[in-house]
């Protein structure tokens, strides 16, 4: 069980003054504009909430429906005291940066031809026995949200299974990737089988860009949310989050909990800091994956802890990348998308399921690996041939 618990009821979780005060503090004290995401009470409609930001001389950038927030600029810290006093606002907090959880960075890792030596099954894939499913399932029909920088759109490994997708950053442009990292992510989950570059885990799974980081690999938690958002609206089965950010913020907890309560399975990397799990990872619906390596050891990078759910090949991972090629990358970013396309397998051989049971099938069925605690491993090793196919 996780050691971190959920955010169910933002209004129980504030309704001390010291909890809210906690909230406003994070807030930077230094002059100028403040980013923040402020909750209120579903009970507020739209117009006053823009009306309670206003008065404090603050201007609204986006709305967030999922968590019944909005994403506002406000004058400074003393603006948001005001505000978080008003009747009908449930906390409000600085909106910070989260970023990518891969090591190498844009451009980084080792280049490979996308035509030698053909098609392949990258080392993950098969450590983990996805291959042994695939004549059974290939997670077809199942919608797979990567929420990161966006995919590649056209990249001949990817082209067949991606279906749509949303850009949070700018909402009237493409969810193509400018990073490389959503492409190396979606190309683990679902290579498709096409004699050429790579094979994910799922590789029949639908792919849907959610494009919520910059060309630098990082981005805004609220566009993490407003992706979230697009989830539920558009009835995604998985999602996969290959993102972090070291520290709990109420309202990215809520949204985690809403997407939980509307049946998409949510799968995140533990984090690449070798110490405590990040977040979302950390949050209890959350399957947080540490990353291993190909001596079944733990990545010496992969951050552990008690949130830890199941462990995945996470080193030197050889997947699709912008500009129609392939890199070989190593992160806990690499981990999860093993894990989310297992999960597609789970959904594909088995039907509905909720995330609970989808979790269940997962932990249960995961191969213990020897010399790794339970912190460094959770239940142990994704294994797509158990968990999709055992009895």
């Amino acid at each position: 069980m996780k050691a971190v618990r959920g955010h169910k009821g933002l209004v129980a979780l504030v309704g001390s003054a010291l909890l809210l005060s906690l909230f406003v503090a994070s807030l930077s004290a230094a002059p100028g504009p403040q980013r923040a995401i402020v909750v209120f009470d579903g009970a507020i409609d739209a117009a006053t909430r823009d009306t309670l930001v206003q008065d404090v001389g603050g201007v609204t950038v986006k709305h967030l429906p999922l968590i019944n927030g909005q994403v506002v600029l406000l004058p400074g810290k003393a603006a948001g005291s005001r505000l978080s006093r008003q009747a009908g606002v449930v906390s409000v907090e600085a909106d910070q940066r989260v970023s990518i959880s891969a090591r190498g960075g844009n451009g980084g890792g080792k280049k490979l031809s996308p035509a030698a030596p053909g098609e392949t099954i990258p080392w993950g894939v098969d450590r983990i026995d996805a291959d042994l499913v695939w004549t059974a399932a290939v997670g077809a029909g199942v919608k797979v949200a990567v929420i990161d920088t966006g995919i590649q759109l056209d990249h001949p490994d990817l082209i067949d299974n991606i279906k749509g997708g949303f850009n949070a950053i700018r909402p009237n442009r493409s969810a193509k990737d400018d990073n490389g990292h959503g492409t190396h992510v979606a190309g683990t989950i679902a290579g498709i089988d096409n004699e050429i570059g790579v094979l994910g885990t799922a590789p029949g799974a639908e792919l849907y860009a959610v494009k919520v980081l910059d060309r630098s690999g990082s981005g805004w938690i609220s566009d993490v949310i407003e992706g979230l958002d697009w989830a539920v609206a558009n009835d995604m089965d998985v999602v996969n989050m290959s993102l972090g950010l070291s520290s709990d913020i109420s309202a990215f907890g809520a949204a985690v909990d809403r997407v939980d309560r509307a049946g998409i399975v949510q799968v995140a990397a533990a984090g690449n800091s070798g110490g405590a799990v990040g977040y979302p990872a950390a949050y209890a619906p959350v399957i947080a994956v540490s990353a291993s390596n190909d001596a079944d050891g733990i990545a010496y990078f992969s951050s552990f802890g008690p949130q830890v759910d199941l462990i995945a090949p996470g080193v030197t991972i050889n997947s699709t990348y912008k500009g129609s090629g392939y890199r070989e990358f190593s992160g806990t970013s690499m981990a999860s998308p093993h894990v989310a396309g297992t999960a597609a397998l789970v959904l594909s051989a088995r039907g509905s399921l909720s995330p609970t049971q989808v979790k269940a099938w997962l932990t249960s069925t995961a191969e213990l690996l020897p010399g790794l605690s339970g912190n460094q491993q959770g239940a142990g090793l994704v294994d797509a041939e158990a968990a999709s196919l055992a009895p």
